[in-house]
């Protein structure tokens, strides 16, 4: 359990998403808790730590504190085993998003002109972005960005599908260039069909924003944290390691 949570600073030129694991549910939900997930983000803004090794050791912002002593703290006032799995930084124009009340975190990096980045069209602009990519979960930004490696597998598993379907091998290939079409619809966020309109893709609703706008958007990174995924749920209970730590 716990909360995957995004912010952008004041000025807008720094965001980060980040990670941080509670036992339970009813955790995640306190105000205490809450409240420290924010400060953790808030460190990561204004003190650039390289790893979450560095945010442990680093002055919780707003107070005397180290993060570390911060979170042994929060460990023995709730009474469970709190975690900062992961965090990602961003400096430049930034958008964060978070849904389901902290299931999933986003954030969007992109590039406008400094002149129209203020515009409420563009914040707009980048929060659909940025609920497109909590709702559809791409894995890459372009085709460029898929690895050569995933595109071979992918290529491999296609031909074989089709082979299985008894198709001769210069139709196998046709059919293998369509389908692949189709997997980079479903993995790249340009390619994707943008979710308020399914008759144009991400890649032209940004073109048709910078257009309306008479300026140039170019999207180029983003982050999607999904609470506890990757992680086993454990089903012992963390009452010993607590203990262990308050000795």
């Amino acid at each position: 359990e716990g909360v995957a949570y995004a912010m952008v600073s004041e000025c807008g030129k720094v965001g980060v998403v980040i990670e941080v694991n509670a036992e339970t549910d009813f955790v995640a939900k306190n105000a205490q808790f809450i409240d420290f997930v924010k400060t953790c983000a808030e460190t990561v803004i204004y003190e650039n730590p390289a790893d979450v090794e560095a945010l442990l050791a680093a002055k919780a912002h707003g107070s005397d504190m180290t993060v570390d002593a911060m979170l042994k703290d929060k460990i023995l006032t709730i009474g469970e085993n709190i975690k900062i799995r992961r965090f990602v930084r961003y400096e430049g124009d930034c958008v964060a998003y978070v849904h389901g009340g902290g299931r999933i975190g986003v954030m969007v990096k992109f590039d406008v002109d400094s002149a129209v980045a203020a515009k409420e069209e563009v914040k707009n602009f980048a929060k659909d972005v940025a609920m497109q990519i909590a709702a559809v979960s791409p894995q890459y930004l372009n085709k460029e960005d898929v690895p050569a490696d995933v595109v071979a597998k992918e290529k491999e598993i296609l031909t074989a599908q089709a082979m299985n379907e008894g198709k001769p091998a210069n139709i196998a290939e046709k059919m293998v260039m369509g389908r692949i079409n189709k997997f980079y619809k479903e993995v790249c966020l340009v390619e994707q069909p943008f979710v308020k309109d399914g008759d144009m893709t991400v890649g032209k609703y940004v073109e048709n924003t910078a257009k309306e706008l008479g300026t140039s958007i170019k999207l180029l990174s983003f982050v999607r944290f999904e609470k506890g995924e990757g992680l086993e749920k454990r089903e012992d209970n963390f009452a010993d390691e607590v203990a262990s730590m308050m000795k």
